[in-house]
């Protein structure tokens, strides 16, 4: 495993340890509907980076 893949596997383990799923969405939706909704897309459209970024380049 390569280093950039090592510390986006530890970064991703520090996220899913420090933040928990309900506090998270709990405190994003108290914010505002479109807030919410924003901040869900840019969550997924990081997940979606990052796991285009783990798997390397396609042929």
């Amino acid at each position: 495993m390569s280093t950039s893949r090592l510390s986006l596997f530890l970064f991703l383990a520090a996220l899913a340890t420090t933040l928990t799923g309900c506090d998270a969405i709990g405190s994003i939706f108290k914010a505002g509907a479109y807030t919410g909704i924003i901040a869900v897309f840019i969550v997924v459209a990081l997940l979606f980076f990052i796991v285009n970024k783990m798997r390397g380049p396609r042929p």
